[in-house]
């Protein structure tokens, strides 16, 4: 599966399908665990999530069997970072290398193959709540630091979030910043204008800092993801003092336990042990390797080649984010000796088929389209079963709440049910109607595209292909005014809560140019009930009926048609020790990799 860049909204995640640098998130209770854990499905089983408190939140990092000290990783990386200050970071590839630069307030263990929980980070535990989710109170660890040796205290906690809020900063998440200001979009700015960059700070009734180690959050509406949200890179530790604005974009300080050695765009970078960085503080990271050696500019197809062979360096090396290409994935599936190198599972993503409600106002037209659509050619193209999953519903089964309902059979009838579509499409009155079809011009997405137009002809359609390269896919598709009547996006979650999914795609508030809501939906009675859910303090009641709303959505409404769920395949050198399927990454976890003997 391919990455290229995924945000359209700025507090989104519309990952592009062929070709996209994917982001990652989480979902659940809260800071005492009163809420208990929540679950999601993941490859037949439950992955629990749960917000840990104090004595889970200390390091050291639980162990990982049969590592050692010593040695250089050689990462295999397709794109480059186009961004190291953590403020500006939220696609995943950048995030994976953050995992071992920056920490925050909040990060993930895996407590068990199973079991994930948020703990405290630079905080001794996932947070506490009070007054209903409306105000969470962290507290500084001690012993932690930067990579010059100066401590970290609540003003560097405050002037990260604080930070946020300037002009500069406009490729990071937004989540913290509309909820501190109790708004959407980017109206959140003028709560802190020009950040604290000219003497203003957030008023303590907003966050407050009462003293070194302690850090307030005061919400207008109860904030019951907090947690997960933290935890993303977007929202790590910046220096106060050494705060540099725009430059601190090329040399930011390191908090995690490796720290930048050298960088050069498009070329590669190395990651060296950062000496003050504690592992009694840190209970997500460890610090195995010597360093870590990042070659950019590496095609999954040469990656996957040079893996597969492992030969000479290639023992050693891996990937952050490269997937195993299509064309490989059966013999890495088949091979054993390959196999054993690989690791799998669920990404957090999801492939819809747009519907433009403005130009297709007939339902019976919708609902014909969403019929003809064969989900199973977009699994085949995407690499068959180790590259996705037929998707019956608009959420991912990694997500909390997941329940696999198939209102349009695409799990049934994978190939569509052209026969179905067809009766509807005769009683709209439609029949011969010219549906205007956009696609990525990438190799998946052109192979759908003739099982999707054979499909929709033979229903009764007069299909008009285009297809669009994929650097201005995403920007041509993200127009209201678009001129296609049918396009094809992928969706991921920031963490495993539908309420990073449903809002973002359906919500008719966010129908403007470059926005997520790429099908224009507006129902008035859906958006009251995002509100009502939105407003939920148990994370795990809100995640059911996150899921009941799609699928209203999805059977009113069809605005878009759900086709297939992301999986993926990495693979290793057989000198690389620690590597798992991390569920919450949804790739590789760099932090428990080791140089094997």
């Amino acid at each position: 599966m391919s990455r290229v860049s995924i945000r359209t909204a700025r507090a989104s995640l519309a990952a592009v399908a062929a070709g996209a640098l994917f982001l990652t998130g989480c979902s659940s209770g809260g800071g005492g665990g009163d809420e208990g854990d929540t679950k999601a499905k993941k490859q037949g089983e439950d992955v629990s999530y749960s917000f840990a408190d104090e004595a889970a939140s200390k390091g050291p990092a639980p162990a990982v069997k049969g590592s050692r000290k010593g040695g250089t990783v050689k990462v295999l990386q397709r794109d480059s970072f186009a961004h190291l200050d953590p403020a500006q970071i939220y696609v995943s590839d950048e995030q994976a290398m953050a995992r071992l630069v920056h920490r925050g307030l909040t990060t993930y263990k895996r407590s068990s193959s199973d079991k994930y929980e948020v703990v405290g980070d630079l905080a001794t535990d996932s947070g506490k709540k009070s007054d209903g989710g409306k105000t969470w109170t962290y507290k500084l660890k001690d012993g932690i630091k930067f990579e010059d040796g100066s401590a970290i205290t609540s003003k560097d906690i405050r002037h990260s979030i604080e930070r946020t809020f300037a002009p500069f900063i406009t490729e990071g998440p937004t989540f913290v910043q509309q909820w501190l200001a109790d708004t959407g979009g980017t109206d959140y700015r003028k709560l802190l204008k020009d950040g604290p960059y000219k003497g203003k700070h957030l008023p303590d009734s907003v966050l407050e800092t009462p003293d070194k180690k302690t850090v307030v959050f005061h919400f207008k509406k109860p904030q019951a993801e907090l947690p997960y949200a933290l935890a993303m890179a977007g929202y790590a530790v910046v220096s106060e003092k050494k705060d540099t604005k725009e430059k601190y974009d090329k040399k930011p300080l390191a908090s995690g336990p490796y720290k930048i050695q050298s960088f050069k765009s498009g070329k590669s970078m190395k990651l060296v042990r950062n000496p003050e960085w504690d592992p009694k503080t840190d209970p997500g990271r460890h610090q195995f390797p010597d360093a870590f050696d990042i070659q950019f500019g590496v095609s999954f197809e040469d990656s996957t080649k040079r893996l597969m062979s492992d030969a000479g360096e290639n023992q050693t090396a891996t990937s952050f984010t490269n997937s195993v290409d299509a064309s490989s994935m059966q013999k890495v599936r088949s091979d054993q000796s390959i196999k054993k190198r690989s690791v799998s599972g669920y990404q957090s993503y999801v492939s819809y088929m747009n519907i433009n409600v403005d130009r297709i106002k007939n339902k019976k037209v919708r609902q014909a389209i969403a019929y003809a659509m064969p989900n199973q050619s977009i699994v085949s193209a995407f690499g068959g079963a180790g590259g996705g999953e037929l998707a019956g519903n608009y959420v991912s089964p990694t997500l909390v709440g997941q329940q696999p309902t198939d209102p349009f059979g695409k799990i049934k009838k994978p190939q569509g049910d052209v026969k179905k579509a067809a009766k509807l499409l005769k009683e709209s009155g439609k029949k011969g109607m010219k549906l205007t079809f956009a696609y990525q011009n990438a190799p998946e997405w052109q192979q759908f595209s003739v099982a999707a137009t054979q499909n929709l002809e033979k229903a009764g359609f007069d299909v008009q292909k285009k297809d669009i390269i994929a650097d201005t896919y995403y920007d041509q598709i993200g127009k209201v005014k678009n001129n296609y009547d049918i396009y094809h996006n992928s969706w991921g979650a920031d963490w495993p809560s539908a309420s990073t999914v449903v809002p973002n795609l359906f919500d008719g508030r966010q129908v403007q140019d470059g926005a997520a809501n790429y099908s224009h939906h507006k129902n008035p009675k859906f958006e009251k009930e995002m509100d009502r859910i939105r407003a939920m303090s148990n994370p795990n009641e809100a995640a059911k009926e996150w899921q009941k709303l799609a699928d209203k959505i999805l059977t009113e409404d069809v605005p878009a048609v759900p086709m297939h769920y992301y999986k993926t395949i990495q693979l290793s050198g057989s000198k690389v020790g620690g590597s798992y399927f991390d569920e919450q990454l949804h790739d590789i976890n760099p932090a428990t990799l080791y140089v094997k003997k």
